[in-house]
């Protein structure tokens, strides 16, 4: 069972003025065996996300990376997170209201799905349109059915089969992602979160130390060179991480105290990386990663997570060119 949601979706930190992030609800997976409630189908699943958020960030990213617009439909939210969860406004490019259903506010799908559903309504949200129930909202599980759960629909140089260097899991490295994963999401991915989110100065500082140390471990990594977290292709790894680095300067740095350094003047080998990743437009990544980057809704969405009404306006520019 989730954790109860509170009242008020803005509010995060527990009563000892430490962040914990409750576990996803929704574990369903797609998949081509017999049997299975949720088959690969064109048109047949909707990706809900907001621009802003970085676990959204992930799958939307492989969606593009993947070539699925046309067989997963995307349906983007406000970044405004109210009391009540995410909503539809129209602001920005955003949907009005929700395509399918016509609803203003995110939980009216998730108490579609379930009822007495209790948690959090967060996104991504991978729903089912048939099945009219979500199938997973959790990042971490969408991105790896987006790896190969479709590919029979898709053209063979897009299936994972045909990717370079063994897929962007490849069975070698497996182990050694996984460990990457687990470090990196306790102590970066979730740790801007804890850091930002700590209502305690204890918390805020144990966090903050804990997260530049993980930043610290990421540069060393990097130092030898390689284009990639491990090696000369992408993988799970890179897809994981850059949500989370490339909104470090531009909001985690100054709205959630992350401020012991910045990417581009303190981690260069980060700086290098996150460049490459960002701009990169070989067939590998068909330039996903910079296509589903939306720093506007990323500063406000995060401006507001902050409470606090003033937009930065920098860095800038967001990401520099590959070359300086």
């Amino acid at each position: 069972m989730p954790r109860p949601a509170p009242s008020d979706h803005t509010t995060v930190a527990d009563s000892d003025g430490r962040f914990r992030r409750a576990d996803s609800s929704f574990r369903s997976f797609i998949s081509s065996a017999p049997g299975s409630r949720f088959p690969p189908e064109a048109d047949r699943y909707v990706l809900y996300i907001n621009l802003g958020c970085p676990w959204a960030a992930r799958a939307n990213a492989v969606r593009s990376l993947k070539g699925l617009q046309d067989i997963i439909q995307l349906v983007v939210m406000s970044y405004e997170l109210t009391p009540e969860g995410w909503i539809y406004n129209g602001v920005d490019g955003t949907e009005p209201k929700d395509p399918l259903y016509g609803f203003t506010k995110h939980r009216e799908l998730y108490l579609k799905a379930d009822p007495e559903y209790k948690g959090r309504y967060t996104v991504p949200t991978l729903w089912d349109r048939k099945e009219e129930t979500i199938v997973s909202n959790e990042s971490s599980e969408i991105i790896r059915m987006f790896y190969s759960a479709f590919d029979e629909l898709l053209p063979e140089e897009r299936r994972e089969v045909s990717r370079p260097g063994g897929g962007l899991l490849p069975e070698e490295l497996k182990g050694e992602i996984e460990k990457f994963n687990e470090w990196t999401y306790h102590d970066i991915n979730n740790g801007v979160y804890k850091t930002g989110f700590a209502t305690a100065q204890e918390a805020y500082e144990e966090n903050l130390e804990t997260l530049f140390a993980g930043l610290r471990r990421v540069e060393e990594q990097l130092a030898d060179g390689r284009r990639f977290l491990f090696g000369e292709h992408v993988t799970e790894a890179d897809i994981r991480l850059f949500p989370t680095i490339v909104r470090f300067d531009p909001a985690y740095h100054t709205l959630f105290r992350c401020n012991l350094g910045m990417i581009r003047t303190d981690f260069p080998h980060i700086h290098g990386w996150l460049r490459r990743v960002y701009w990169d437009e070989t067939e590998e990544t068909r330039g996903a990663f910079r296509e589903t980057t939306n720093f506007d809704h990323i500063k406000k969405g995060y401006t507001r997570a902050s409470k606090n009404p003033v937009v930065p306006k920098g860095p800038l520019p967001h990401i520099l060119p590959i070359n300086v």
